[in-house]
């Protein structure tokens, strides 16, 4: 008996596993779960503990050995999707940025969403010009410290604190002003609040960038934002598409497409490469995951999509959350007294260890030739409210803020493309990466964009700090001025493109053989039975299946008749 109870616990205890998940404001949560428990019973758990209603704006993201992110799907078994064994360590992270974090009903939801963009501001995948970047930071000051106090906050106050991978002494002291003469009475939650309207209105709000190359080879990142899909590429945008005009997304190995109608009459694809098929595959889910949540207005509009045109190959997908509408509409109905958040105090992110905080670069004038800046901090400037637009320059005393805002050109027909920074967009890697391939921190001197040239019309040389990937590398390095070219078609990818129309053109014909083997087969199966069917009866009655029945059928059925009796005096017999 007692044996029997021994082995009956020592079973409970291996269905059993611990997980930890790390919060928003660095805290964990730790817990037990079942073996066979869905991601949904591990995300209900959080929700409760953090005692939030508005949860279909967040998500648990996870890395999996192979140092490839992803997002637990909530309608499967948490163990099979981790591939590794336990503990079980995650991450609470927004997965769907809400396009209005001012029409949020709660708080509490408010104050998460201002955690997650004050990490991505932390991690640069927020990027923002000078003047918006001290007012960002003196929002979070505001927030985290409250009002200016001589007694308490001496001089180089703002110092201390960390918002940027690196900023200046002087940007450290226009934070300062800010803090202490415009921001004076403004609670938490109001400058929570105001910081999320500002970075809103960012070209990069609500970014989680996925490293690829274009067809060219040239670096680039690739993103889903709550307004639509974007490339980022060196220091540009260089392409914008809404949901409404995305109309597919396909990958295969590597390979990633979009299809989209800009108008009536134009349709484009964009081709980019992935680091690794994992990495495409996430790309393609999470593309897919944005475009129904944003895009359509009820959840049951949701279809299983395929990453390929043929249903014997691919895979396949299906989001099961509920869409923005649905959100907001249950949002309204949310009636109860405003939870108690329990702030948390600013400490440096244990998420971003890759992050090197070295000394401060001392502010020196600027010029139009040569510069001393930092990508996370220069040059962003809002599009949202055009397609299209002209060429643009913007200069200030002391803070120089450079915009070109390019036309790509294709056919007849042009693109958005816009300067987001003076140095290339690479934000830092978090403590869940995406593997990519090493490359160059300087962009090569001519882009080309899937084909498209694009340019800059000022020319500029300036030095920068950056710090890259894991390793927490410094690159000071002089960019020269990009020039307009014209791309050549690259002998490789089309060597590669025609393998692969040739694997399809093989794939296909073979699964058409097949199918044509299987109607052969049921179509004698039907004919040899005794169904009685007009058709059936017409082509029995044909010389060529009276043949083909005395000729090859009986034969054939005589020699499995006498096999299967063989087999079965055997078996018998042993």
């Amino acid at each position: 008996m007692l044996s029997r109870l021994m082995s009956s616990s020592i079973r409970s205890l291996d269905r059993e596993c611990n997980c930890t998940v790390r919060l928003l404001d660095d805290s964990e949560y730790t817990c037990t779960i079942q073996r066979d428990a869905k991601g949904q019973y591990l995300f209900d758990l959080i929700c409760h503990h953090l005692n939030l209603l508005e949860k279909d704006y967040f998500g648990i993201r996870y890395v999996d050995p192979d140092k490839q992110r992803h997002w637990l799907e909530f309608t499967k078994s948490i163990a099979k999707q981790m591939k590794s064994q336990p503990p079980f360590t995650m991450c609470l992270r927004v997965k769907f940025y809400p396009p209005d974090p001012a029409a949020l009903k709660e708080e509490i939801t408010r104050y998460l969403v201002f955690l997650q963009v004050k990490r991505d501001l932390y991690h640069g995948r927020l990027l923002c010009k000078t003047s918006d970047a001290a007012l960002l930071a003196a929002y979070i000051l505001q927030a985290e410290i409250g009002d200016y106090d001589p007694g308490k906050h001496p001089e180089g106050y703002s110092s201390k604190f960390q918002f940027f991978p690196k900023h200046s002494e002087k940007l450290e002291r226009r934070i300062a002003e800010i803090h202490k003469t415009e921001l004076i009475g403004q609670s938490p939650e109001t400058s929570e609040l105001n910081f999320l309207q500002k970075a809103q209105m960012l070209e990069t709000y609500g970014v989680d960038p996925h490293p690829c190359k274009d067809v060219s080879g040239n670096p680039a990142f690739l993103a889903f934002t709550p307004f639509g899909f974007t490339v980022l590429q060196g220091n540009r945008r260089i392409h914008f598409l809404k949901w409404d005009e995305v109309t597919k997304l396909k990958f295969e190995a590597k390979t990633f497409h979009i299809y989209a109608n800009q108008n009536e009459d134009r349709k484009i694809i964009l081709t980019y490469f992935a680091p690794t098929p994992e990495a495409c595959k996430h790309l393609w889910k999470c593309g897919v995951e944005h475009q129904a949540f944003y895009k359509l207005e009820k959840s049951s509009q949701v279809r299983t999509v395929s990453s390929s045109n043929l249903f014997f190959k691919g895979s396949r997908f299906r989001y099961s959350g509920k869409v923005a509408k649905e959100v907001m509409e249950q949002s309204a109905k949310i009636k109860r007294d405003p939870p108690e958040i329990h702030r948390a105090g600013m400490v440096p992110s244990r998420s971003c260890p890759s992050i090197t905080h070295g000394p401060r670069l001392t502010s020196v004038p600027r010029t139009r030739r040569r510069a001393v800046h930092i990508s996370i901090m220069e040059g962003l400037e809002s599009l949202r409210d055009s397609a299209h637009s002209t060429p643009v320059r913007s200069v200030s005393h002391g803070e120089s803020f450079m915009s070109s805002r390019g036309q790509l050109v294709d056919g007849s027909e042009a693109s958005t493309s816009a300067v987001i920074s003076d140095e290339a967009y690479c934000p830092s890697d978090s403590v869940l990466p995406t593997p990519v391939a090493e490359h160059r921190m300087e962009m090569p001197s001519a882009r080309h964009l899937n084909g498209a040239p694009s340019g800059i019309d000022e020319d500029k040389d300036s030095e920068a700090g950056t710090s890259k990937g894991g390793q927490g590398t410094e690159f000071t390095s002089g960019r020269r001025a990009l020039r307009k070219g014209r791309s050549k078609p690259s002998s490789s990818s089309d060597v590669e493109e025609l393998n692969k129309f040739i694997l399809s053109v093989l794939r296909l014909f073979l699964v058409t053989i097949g199918l044509l083997f299987a109607l052969l087969l049921l179509l004698i199966m039907l004919t040899e039975s005794d169904l009685d069917i007009a058709f059936l009866r017409d082509i029995r009655k044909t010389p060529e299946f009276q043949q083909f029945h005395f000729e090859y059928f009986c034969p054939l059925r005589r020699w499995f008749a006498c096999k299967l009796r063989w087999m079965g005096g055997f078996l018998i017999s042993n």
